[in-house]
């Protein structure tokens, strides 16, 4: 699955984040709980490179709750700071500010030194499209300020907000790197819905997050829909559910389109369960 969608704005993102490093203390980058591995820009690394660093796992909410504790034990035994956020409950800000602090902490001890205590920190939040970030700056400042929704592309400037505490924070559009040669990297984007589904075969996309299912949540199919669809030949597992939820045609025929469909929206909206398809690299089997 060789991807080479790059959308001119996210090209124009990449450069205004060049430019602009140089006037942020932190950078902070947000990935998918679901999809911990995949959804970090491995551009960020030398974009940012020598700059203070802090990791954010969020939609948590929708992630299975042990293996996000996993990829935060993983993160932290590679001296990240990191943190899972629920973007959709909130009340994450007093974990963010002092995890702000911790990657600040010389900073801030420089600037006490200098008489210069209580100065404000800049921060850059920056993340791939569609990780939620919009929702999680709304959440951290307890108000709709940005524009949430759940399709990738829709942040197209950057924003500055004040947070308490003396903190700045820049919000920046979601910039994906050029070129996605890894298979496994790219349909887990993909099942997410940071890749637009236009450039997409639904159905062949929707056979494999089948796959994915039945290894990183046994039973969530069976619970949702009320069958246990045979994963192995996963487009007759996808005929099972298009007859399961009534999607039958003239002559028989299932609306397999119509069931990719529900099935990649139901899986994006977390009405499958708390799902991770990841797990760290020590562990990962799938």
């Amino acid at each position: 699955m060789s991807i080479n969608w790059y959308p001119g704005h996210m090209a124009r993102t990449r450069r205004l984040m060049l430019e602009d490093l140089k006037n942020v203390d932190v950078v902070c980058e947000l990935a998918d709980a679901r999809i911990p591995r995949s959804s970090r820009n491995p551009d960020l690394d030398r974009l940012a490179q020598g700059r203070r660093r802090l990791l954010v796992l969020n939609r948590a909410d929708q992630a299975d709750p042990d293996k996000t504790a996993q990829w935060l034990d993983f993160y932290r035994a590679r001296g990240l700071t990191v943190l899972a956020t629920d973007s959709q409950k909130g009340g994450f800000l007093p974990a963010f500010t002092a995890a702000a602090r911790t990657v600040c902490a010389d900073l801030i001890r420089r600037n006490e030194e200098k008489g210069q205590a209580g100065k404000t920190i800049r921060l850059m939040i920056v993340g791939i499209p569609n990780v939620g970030k919009s929702s999680f700056i709304n959440r951290l400042l307890g108000r709709k300020s940005a524009v949430a929704e759940d399709r990738p592309g829709v942040t197209r400037k950057k924003q500055w907000y004040t947070l308490p505490g003396g903190f700045d924070f820049m919000d920046t559009p979601g910039m994906l790197w050029p070129k996605i040669d890894d298979d496994e990297t790219g349909y887990c984007l993909a099942f997410t819905g940071t890749i637009r589904d236009e450039i997409l075969d639904l159905e062949d996309l929707a056979c494999r997050l089948l796959v994915r299912l039945e290894r990183a949540a046994p039973g969530a199919l069976e619970k949702r829909y009320g069958i246990a669809p045979d994963a192995s030949e996963p487009y007759e597992a996808l005929c099972a559910l298009g007859r399961r939820r009534g999607f039958v045609v003239s002559g028989g025929d299932i609306d397999t389109e119509r069931m990719a469909r529900v099935l990649l929206d139901e899986f994006r909206g977390g009405r499958l369960g708390r799902i991770t398809l990841e797990l760290p690299p020590v562990q990962e089997n799938v």
